[in-house]
């Protein structure tokens, strides 16, 4: 069965959301793997949006992330509230779409911004 342009999509973003939450934690994709009982080089293609990410493995990577499946999944807003994303995540969500070097030089630059407010 071939996936639709909305799959694809979707599994691009869900991909990058979850190696945006998974580098924010400290987390390493050999450690998600093992959490999920997979190869690391399966939670690579999850994260490139190359492989269709099980639902059945959504609770685990959301546990793994400390967040909410809605979260994980991009249904950021509660049911019933209405607005605009949280600017970070709106963020999150812009950085998730660069180039891997881009992304890479803002992760380094937001680590040493944390690491000189936390001195």
């Amino acid at each position: 069965m071939a996936i639709s342009e909305d799959d694809k999509v979707f599994f691009a973003r869900l991909g990058g959301r979850i190696a945006a939450m998974r580098k924010a934690v400290g987390i390493t994709q050999v450690q998600m793997a093992e959490v999920l009982g997979v190869s690391q080089q399966t939670v690579n293609a999850y994260e490139m949006g190359s492989r269709r990410v099980p639902v059945s493995a959504l609770p685990t990577i959301a546990k793994a992330l400390a967040v909410s499946i809605e979260e994980l999944i991009g249904e950021t807003q509660k049911p019933g509230k209405r607005g605009p994303t949280p600017k970070l995540q709106q963020q999150i969500e812009r950085i998730t779409q660069l180039p891997k070097t881009q992304q890479k030089f803002v992760m380094q630059m937001l680590e040493t911004v944390l690491a000189q407010a936390s001195r």
